[in-house]
This record gives structure tokens, sequence and C-alpha cells, in this order.
């Protein structure tokens, strides 16, 4: 069942997101050459039980991994797409990306956002792959309007992302939020037509998160069981906003 939110749990939900925002925001400036994914560990648990939330992650149980999360962040370098794990020997250097991508829990509700980040100046191949991934999320934000259905989202990030000669993972999904971290409905980065097609109402709320692989879309889950990488070894990019349909449309509860 898809869960609309009145305004007053947006405003709510949107208290979570700035929180979220500004975590991303400090941990992005700490991405460096000889700086550890365990460092944006600590800060980020830090600032989110400073403001007095809860981290969204931590404690998390899927049934596919057997056990709980263990950590505040998802730090996935490279070829790692997403549920990399933070460790003080992950020692970032020049020519790496790291997906930060984290979560909190505010007053009963949730932000989810992800951001990538290269270590020093990329790449243009890497460039480009960080370009397209923050256009397809973009244009699919622009496609959260009442009236349009899921698949116009799920198609705006596929369009674009192939366009461009990249690949996009059909594994893992974005996903309704609220009370939850995780709602329905899934939301593919492409158009999946096994799937139900809703129509976007006013109050619902999408994590919508492209996962895009520079090389094929196939990928395998380390032994950790929580680790996807991408089969080829290519790099991997990822991008996260939490958004609702409002009468005014879009509405990103996850950046000022």
């Amino acid at each position: 069942m898809i869960i609309r939110k009145s305004p007053t749990e947006l405003d709510k939900m949107r208290r979570a997101g700035l929180l979220v925002y500004e975590v991303l925001q400090k941990l992005s400036g700490m991405v460096k050459e000889g700086a550890t994914t365990w460092d944006l560990e600590i800060e980020a648990d830090r600032m989110i039980t400073a403001a007095g939330a809860r981290p969204a992650f931590k404690g998390y149980y899927t049934q596919s991994a057997g056990s709980k999360y263990p950590y505040v962040l998802c730090t996935s370098v490279n070829d790692q797409v997403v549920h990399g794990m933070p460790s003080a020997k992950t020692v970032l250097k020049k020519g790496d990306i790291v997906s930060i991508d984290t979560g909190a829990e505010l007053n009963g509700y949730f932000g989810d956002s992800a951001v990538t980040i290269p270590v020093g100046e990329p790449t243009p191949e890497v460039k480009k792959l960080l370009e397209t991934t923050q256009e397809a999320l973009e244009l699919a934000i622009g496609q959260m309007k009442a009236g349009n259905r899921l698949f116009d989202v799920c198609g705006a990030v596929e369009r674009h992302v192939v366009a461009n000669g990249f690949s996009v993972v059909r594994e893992m999904v974005g996903h309704g939020i609220g009370t939850s971290m995780h709602e329905e409905p899934q939301v593919p980065n492409y158009v999946d037509r096994r799937n139900e097609n809703p129509r976007l109402k006013e109050g619902m709320v999408l994590a919508i998160e492209p996962m895009v692989n520079a090389g094929q879309p196939e990928i395998k889950i380390l032994s950790d069981r929580w680790t996807a990488v991408t089969k080829d070894g290519s790099y991997s990019a990822h991008f996260e906003h939490s958004v609702a349909v409002t009468s005014n449309g879009p509405w990103v509860l996850t950046r000022p």
C-alpha cells in the first residue's frame, strides 16, 4: 500500500531530509587523499546523534543478508555499487570515487540521500559518469508531478543513462519513504513492465536513486552479504534524493 503524507508529515520529513543533507555536505568536504571511509562514518554518527536523530541504516535487517547492517553509512568505492561498509582500512586515493549513502530518523520520519564524490580531479570518463547519474536523478525528479505515473520517473533515468552510453543496475531499486525507511512502491531505474505503474498523487514521497555503471549492468554480492559490486569491475555512481509530490510540483526534501 502506498502511503500519502499530509503537509504536516511532509514538514517533519523535510527536517529529517535537511539533516541528511547537512551530513552529506560535511562528509563530501572530507573526501580527499588519505582519508578513510571510517573517518566519514565517525563524523556521520556524531552529527546524526547530536541532532537528536537516529541513524536509519544502523541495525537495519534484511533477509537477503541475514543480518543487521552495522554502520551509519554505506560507503561504496569505485566498482562498489551500493552497501559498501566503512573501514579504517579503506584509504581513499587519487582517482577513486566514493558513494556516500545515509539516512536518518527524526521524530518518527525518515530522510534518505546519497552522493558520489571523486577523490581529486576525475578523468573525463569518470566525470561523465558522475554528471550523467546526477542529470538522470534531476530528470526523474522533474517527473514527480501529480497525474504522472511511476514509469515516467523510472523511464527518465533509463533513457538518459542509456543515451550516454552507460547502464542502469536492475537488481537494486529506489523506494517509497515516510515513517518507515522502505515503503511501497519500489522505484526501479528502468521501466519494468512486470511491476505496477501507479499514478503519482499529492503526498507521495519517493527515494529516487539512480545507480549507474560505466560498463555492463550486472552486479554481484560480496562474501559479506551486503556489498554489491559491478561484475565487470567498472566504476559505478549513485545519487539519491527523497522527493515529494505536491500541488506545486516536486519537492526535494533532502536539499535546501
